[in-house]
């Protein structure tokens, strides 16, 4: 019984801080680390560091979510060129002739960075920690 219970609280407190969700990959601009098809664990974004793959809101699209990589962050010079201001975050697909992202729009600030993609989990051949 006791086993049980702690079980639960464990989990209920992991539900309440990480506040996971389930993210559906569309399109092949994640290609090949995500595929069209794929179904992943995101979490809340936490501490963001250069290569974690995120969810961002398009800058130009409000609502609209995207799966994209972590390039460069505050202080760090863009692949344009631009210096990067406290609070922005460039965003690239992993296959950039099929991305839509920060080449496009420019950097976008933290706060459009929603979660953070953790693992894949579907389809099973394809589970593993992203």
């Amino acid at each position: 019984m006791a086993a049980g219970l702690t079980v639960g609280a464990v989990t209920a407190y992991s539900f309440l801080r990480w506040k996971p969700s389930r993210v559906e990959i569309h399109g092949n601009s994640m290609a090949p680390t995500l595929l069209p098809g794929d179904w992943a664990l995101a979490t809340a974004a936490g501490r963001l560091r250069i290569g974690h793959v995120v969810v961002v809101e398009h800058p130009e699209r409000p609502g609209h979510e995207m799966v994209k990589r972590l390039t460069a962050g505050p202080g760090d010079l863009a692949p344009d060129g631009r210096p990067l201001g406290a609070g922005e975050w460039w965003v690239e697909g992993d296959d950039p002739g099929q991305s839509t992202d920060s080449r496009h729009f420019g950097p976008v600030p933290r706060t459009s960075i929603i979660e953070r993609v953790r693992l894949v989990y579907w389809p099973t051949n394809r589970r593993r920690l992203v």
